[in-house]
């Protein structure tokens, strides 16, 4: 494997080529060499190539006993994984690692050579820029340096990773306390045996984590039952070899108390290496860290933050990991994070996050969760974006405008967020109280920006595609639920959060002729365009039979028809409740999926029992039995599907019941309420349909009448006598009925002349408004004509039923129609 190659001399004090970063670089390191702590100046020269030379990570590595590899000894910065950078490389092999350390020079590799490599097959992503450099020292080794920056490292960063590989002296000062040789265990040591799991602690640790020493059985998992269970992942990350890379490895961590809240502690450890019989084991010590001042310089930290924004998936997370990472061990009173839109800034979070905590100027601007910061009011803030480096103001700095002064006037810290090239956002920090910012800090403020700046960026691409699948799924369902006579309804969809792949889940609302409604939830398996493509489908198809006048059994069989007809593997779920909204009785179809559950007035709740037919498109004649449901005023139907319910931590059956029990706990007189409550603890792994509707029951119940239509000469005149007799029993008066009359002759006249089959004519009076519906066998609507001569003898009934009507048209019922025509009457 070819690289190219550079000098290896180190750029030294008074060589003319140095810049200002190469300069504070050699300062920062005259200092770390004049520290008290020599254990901790491997660690710290490293940091120094994250905060001069904007390296992601450095990392050291010697040779081994046996001189055949070169080992990792320490690292600083991002996770390695990330990277794909490993804990030894072969001292003959082809890496650049090993290439460095044999020429003794310096080897710099950027995106494009190192994606050609055959290096790359080991790296997640390749879009980053490589240089290993020979470190000067006893035994020799290599300095190992990552970059993000698309264009690499610049002159002033080569030269300042050449200064910081010659500081690097060789043997590595030793690490934590473990045993000593007389094989004493000192009070706050421990000893932790990789491969079994087996510890030795000290009495000082068992006293921390609350046990005696006769209480401790020597188990691992033993004291990590006591600690917090969000620490967890941190701790494992330590306790599992497979996780954890050889030296130095800090971190804090929380343990329960009896009483009061948990305590921190501080955990410092190395891995050594096994061999020759002698396992891995993990030795160090284990500190009371709740009355400490944190320790900002500890690289710890950042590597905490790295490993958090790593899973980090929302522009969200993003800002509660930078936030959770740096407040409290910078000890601020207020941490803004926003992001870079087209030149505005939008606050994505704020803590604290109460108003009453920010300066006048941003309450202003306070428009929905959070303000837009007024960068028009803070030249400042918008003159260190465009400079792209931390800018850090003491207390009583005097230049700084309100909106900026108020938010810090102890202190204030602008870290703009960079990545790709480009500005992510920023960070704004700041102190009530005067705050003196120490070198320590100020590397730490800088490594946290570039990695929250990346992942920042990563988050925003992830928010945008997601945002992109949401809005393509919500285009397939309902823009927005009709208003129901005697009912309301409310729905919810949630998109899962765990890819970007369609889901299948939907829901719909369907008005249908005398008050009835349709309410239907369903789930197409998988999650993909065509699931969704399919949902599409299957919404538009129950839709359509629905209107056709059929009833729940053959809508759902004849959508199950059609799904197996459509030589597709994809099945489908559904719910389809057909509302008698003047009765409060209900008919209940359910293929494959779960029942509805019902909430009644009194607050008991009950999942329905109704039987149940296969999922559709799995048998072709299959049968889907309906079941009646009672409501009374009051009662609320929900409908959801599995995503809301089922966890992998227990059956549906429970989930079920926990949804019921939620149910019952709920106020159902904000339907909005009770769906937010009912979607708040919702796992994300799924996609989620939700709805719900409350039955209150019609205040106003219409009066209606049928009369079957004979076909005999004189049917018209029977039909308007009927019509006459039963508005005169309604009290609609004589001026009114004359109207009325016409409409009656000529929609029968109509069905006889040009149908075949039995003709039906309805009557419903509700709120001074009549509806005349004849019914027929023929599919065909009437046509309306476009003209009509003098000397013609037909054609002119619909012209007439149009110019007496408020509104007229037609529907289909059960393979015939209806047309009808609405007359606004006064009632006596």
């Amino acid at each position: 494997m070819s690289h190219k190659r550079c000098n290896g001399d180190v750029v030294r004090e008074g060589a003319p080529e140095r810049g200002p970063r190469t300069l504070r670089a050699e300062n920062a390191l005259k200092a770390i060499a004049a520290g008290p702590q020599p254990e901790q100046r491997l660690r710290a020269v490293l940091e120094q190539a994250l905060v001069f030379a904007g390296a992601s990570l450095a990392a050291l590595y010697t040779p081994g006993d046996d001189r055949e590899l070169l080992c990792l000894v320490e690292s600083a910065g991002a996770p390695r994984t990330l990277y794909g950078v490993r804990d030894s490389y072969p001292a003959a092999g082809g890496s650049p690692v090993a290439d460095a350390h044999r020429a003794g020079e310096a080897v710099w590799i950027g995106p494009e050579e190192f994606a050609g490599s055959a290096e790359s097959r080991y790296v997640p992503s390749s879009g980053f820029s490589l240089a290993v450099l020979p470190v000067r020292g006893d035994g020799g080794g290599c300095l190992l340096a990552l970059t993000e920056h698309p264009d690499g490292f610049d002159a002033d960063g080569r030269a300042c990773l050449e200064v910081i590989a010659e500081a690097v002296t060789c043997p590595v000062p030793p690490g934590p306390a473990g045993p000593a040789e007389t094989g004493e265990l000192r009070p706050n040591a421990f000893t932790l045996a990789m491969d079994t799991g087996r510890a030795e602690v000290g009495d000082d640790i068992l006293r921390l984590f609350g046990l005696a020493p006769e209480e401790f059985d020597g188990k691992v998992e033993t004291l990590l039952g006591l600690t917090v269970p969000e620490d967890l992942p941190s701790l494992m990350s330590v306790t599992e070899s497979d996780h954890m890379t050889i030296g130095e490895r800090e971190l804090e961590f929380r343990v329960l108390q009896p009483t009061g809240p948990p305590k921190w502690l501080r955990l410092s450890g190395r891995l050594l290496p096994g061999g020759d019989g002698r396992p891995t084991l993990l030795v160090g010590t284990v500190a009371d860290a709740s009355t400490l001042r944190p320790d900002v310089t500890d690289v710890a930290r950042v590597q905490r933050l790295a490993a958090a924004l790593a899973t980090a998936g929302t522009v969200r997370d993003v800002s509660q990991a930078v936030v959770a990472a740096l407040r409290r061990p910078l000890r601020a009173d207020r941490i803004a994070l926003a992001e870079l839109e087209n030149d505005r800034l939008v606050v994505t979070v704020l803590d604290p996050p109460d108003p009453e905590s920010w300066p006048e100027l941003w309450r202003l601007e306070w428009r929905t969760e959070w303000p837009d910061a007024p960068v028009r009011a803070m030249p400042t803030l918008a003159a260190a974006l465009r400079e792209g480096r931390a800018r850090i103001w003491p207390a009583g700095t005097g230049d700084l405008e309100p909106a900026l002064a108020d938010v810090g006037p102890g202190g204030l810290a602008v870290l703009p967020l960079p990545a790709g090239g480009r500005m992510a956002g920023a960070c704004l920090i700041g102190w009530d109280t005067p705050h003196d910012f120490g070198p320590d800090e100020r590397a730490l403020l800088t490594a946290s920006a570039g990695l929250a700046g990346q992942a920042l960026m990563r988050a925003h691409a992830f928010d945008a595609e997601h945002e992109l699948v949401g809005m393509l799924q919500r285009q397939l369902l309902p823009r927005r639920l009709p208003k129901l006579p005697g009912a309301v309804a409310v729905a919810r969809y949630l998109p899962s959060t765990a890819g970007l792949e369609l889901g299948g889940d939907w829901y719909d609302v369907i008005p249908l002729p005398d008050h009835h409604v349709a309410l239907v939830i369903g789930d197409v398996q998988g999650h993909s365009a065509g699931a969704a493509t399919l949902m599409g489908q299957m919404r538009t198809a129950l839709r359509a039979y629905a209107v056709e006048g059929h009833p729940p059994d053959v809508v759902v069989s004849h959508a199950n028809r059609l799904l197996t007809g459509m030589e597709t593997d994809l099945f489908a779920t559904c719910v389809y409740v057909d509302l008698d909204m003047e009765e409060g009785s209900a008919w209940c179809v359910r293929a494959g999926h779960l029942p509805p559950v019902l909430r009644h007035p009194d607050g008991s709740t009950e999942i329905a029992e109704v039987e149940g037919g296969p999922p559709l498109g799995v048998v072709t004649q299959a049968d889907f039995p309906m079941s009646p449901l009672r409501l009374r005023p009051g009662t609320l139907i929900a409908l959801t599907t599995d995503g809301l319910v089922e966890t992998p931590e227990s059956d549906i059956d429970e989930g079920m019941d926990r949804f019921a029990h939620a149910l019952a706990v709920s106020a159902p007189a904000h339907l909005g309420l009770v769906a937010d409550a009912l979607l708040g603890n919702a796992r994300r792994n799924d996609d989620v349909a939700l709805l719900l509707v409350r039955y209150d029951g019609m205040a106003l119940r219409p009066l209606r009448e049928s009369w079957s239509v004979w076909r005999l000469p004189e049917a018209v005149r029977h039909a308007r006598r009927f019509t006459r007799r039963t508005l005169r029993s309604w009290e609609v008066p004589d001026a009114d009925i004359d109207g009325v009359l016409l409409i009656v002759s000529e929609l029968v006249t109509n069905a006889l002349v040009h149908t075949d089959g039995q003709v039906r004519l309805d009557l419903t009076l509700i709120g001074g408004r009549l509806r005349v519906a004849v019914a027929d066998a023929s599919p065909r609507t009437p046509v309306k004509p476009t003209s009509i001569g003098w000397e013609a003898t037909g054609g002119r009934g619909i012209l007439l039923v149009e110019a007496m009507s408020a509104a007229w048209g037609t529907l289909p019922v059960s393979g015939g129609k209806q047309v009808w025509s609405e007359v606004p009457v006064n009632v006596g």
